[in-house]
């Protein structure tokens, strides 16, 4: 069907060359519409369908936008119910808020309040701050002491008993006080004997990791010296291997010569089986035409004494019967030499076929020996090629085990300078950790020092002649010894005893020299007299 801009196109007024006027039909231009309109008419439906859809969808898209913001509607009223209970959630949701936030800085005041409890509890579980608790509690206990004493002095009068029993007192409180040194000097011994097995424990771990370094550096060494055992006698199987092929080789060359051998003597064999056969052929040829001539010869002969009875009776008979043997004459000898010739082409072609075998079996062995020569060129190429490709998969073969072996060289390499450098960074973590520790001691110092001063100044208010247990426990150091601090220790103060049977802690200062038992000392070494 043609469309509406097809149609309006005008035709041409000029009607075609070469057409019959009479066989033109003429349509009035109403009967023209008709037939033009009931060919368009499903087009036509179809187009004025799809333009009232059209318009039925549109006024429902006007519709929509406009009733979408009224409020009287069951879906304005069903949007304003949603708006309020979105807002109401929002106000519910920030009221929560503010209560978790509320809550949440009370939780954090709580946290930070244990945590100073905390810190407070584990810095008043320090030794430091127990030793000047207890340099505290001494020094206020001698103080009540001092004034339980003056206080007695001036209400009750001296007197022998009350003298005794302060007498038992203090020697009480000495003998207390010789306890509490033993205990702290067993203490003392305890500790230095810890110290002794940790440093022992220390030194034979690291001996046990030297010798445990030493065995992986034999085990290395061990897998170096098989690998390369290994591959010597990789390398020598392969020699074998290939001296085994090389044998293998010629041998299956010295085989194939000698089958060679054997062909080319069988191939003389039936070649001179085939000179044979042509001589005996050619005997034959040759007997066949010695039989042939004397049967030619008899032929004649008899061809002579036929033409002289014949002349002896053409005289005789009369001019027919002349006609008549003269015609059987010539038909016999046509006869003859007609078998002559077929003869003569039958020997011709059996001779000819002897040649062209003779030629073929000729040619043919000719070609043999020119495929064998191909072939064993061809064949010599292939071992060459073969044994090629064979020394470069050998040379191949080489050179992976030669990257191999040296990438497990690398790989110990990179291993042992990973011991290195992991030995390196312990040394640098233990060098870390001490800083650290040094620098947490000192923090830890600095707020001792500080606590105890505010509490010395604040004892020293009252009175200033008992804070010498304070003062001695606020010296700089740990370990409550009377040596030098070791700062790069964290600061440990450590004790030195004599070198006797007592064994007490030396002051920090030595009136005279002390004695030493050389003897004591030579028997606990180990040498005797």
């Amino acid at each position: 069907m043609k469309n509406t801009e097809e149609d309006e196109t005008p035709y041409p007024a000029l009607i075609p060359s070469k057409v019959d006027l009479q066989q033109v039909t003429i349509l009035p231009h109403n009967e023209w519409e008709r037939i033009r309109d009931s060919l368009d008419r499903l087009t036509r439906e179809a187009a004025a369908l799809r333009a009232e859809r059209t318009a039925k969808k549109n006024m429902h898209l006007r519709s929509q936008e406009l009733v979408k913001h009224w409020t009287n509607t069951y879906e304005g009223m069903k949007e304003q119910k949603l708006e309020a209970k979105k807002k109401r959630d929002q106000e519910i949701e920030a009221e929560r808020q503010i209560l978790d936030l509320e809550e949440e800085i009370f939780k954090q005041g709580e946290r930070k309040k244990a945590i100073e409890n905390a810190k407070q509890y584990q810095f008043y579980q320090t030794d430091r701050v127990k030793n000047f608790h207890s340099g505290l509690l001494l020094s206020r206990v001698m103080k009540e002491r001092d004034a339980q004493i003056q206080f007695h002095k001036s209400n009750i009068k001296s007197d022998k008993k009350w003298e005794e029993q302060l007498k038992l007192s203090i020697e009480k409180a000495y003998k207390e006080e010789q306890e509490k040194v033993e205990k702290q000097r067993r203490d003392r011994r305890a500790l230095a004997a810890d110290h002794l097995t940790q440093m022992k424990e220390r030194e034979e771990e690291e001996e046990r990791r030297r010798k445990n370094e030493e065995k992986d550096a034999e085990e290395i060494k061990r897998q170096n010296l098989l690998h390369e055992i290994e591959m010597k006698r990789t390398a020598k199987k392969k020699k074998e291997k290939i001296d085994e092929n090389r044998r293998l080789f010629f041998e299956h060359m010295n085989d194939k010569n000698i089958i060679k051998a054997a062909a080319q003597q069988q191939q003389e064999e039936e070649d001179e089986k085939i000179r044979k056969f042509i001589k005996a052929k050619k005997r034959l040829i040759q007997m066949g035409k010695e039989k042939d001539a004397e049967t030619h010869r008899l032929m004649e002969e008899r061809r002579e004494r036929i033409n002289n009875f014949l002349s002896e009776q053409i005289k005789e008979k009369l001019d027919n019967e002349d006609l008549i043997i003269a015609r059987e004459i010539a038909e016999t000898e046509a006869e003859w030499e007609k078998k002559e010739k077929e003869k003569q082409e039958k020997n011709e072609a059996e001779l000819k076929t002897i040649a062209e075998h003779r030629a073929t079996v000729m040619k043919h062995k000719e070609e043999q020996e020119k495929q064998r020569e191909i072939d064993s060129k061809e064949q010599l190429m292939d071992i060459i090629k073969a044994d090629q490709i064979f020394w470069e998969l050998e040379k191949e073969k080489s050179l992976k085990a030669s990257k191999k072996r040296r990438e497990l060289q690398d790989a110990h390499i990179q291993q042992m300078a990973k011991n290195k450098f992991n030995a390196k960074q312990e040394k640098q973590e233990e060098l870390d950790y001490y800083r650290l520790t040094e620098a947490l001691a000192a923090e830890k110092e600095k707020e001792f020092q500080n606590y105890a001063r505010e509490v010395i100044d604040l004892e020293s208010e009252s009175t200033n002649k008992y804070i010498y247990p304070l003062v001695k426990s606020v010296q700089e150091g740990l370990g409550g010894g009377r040596g030098p601090p070791f700062m790069e220790r964290g600061g440990l103060r450590p004790s030195y005893q004599v070198n006797d049977i007592t064994g007490v802690q030396l002051p920090s200062y030595s009136s005279q020299r002390p004695k030493y038992d050389f003897q004591k000392s030579r028997r606990r070494l180990g040498f005797t007299m």
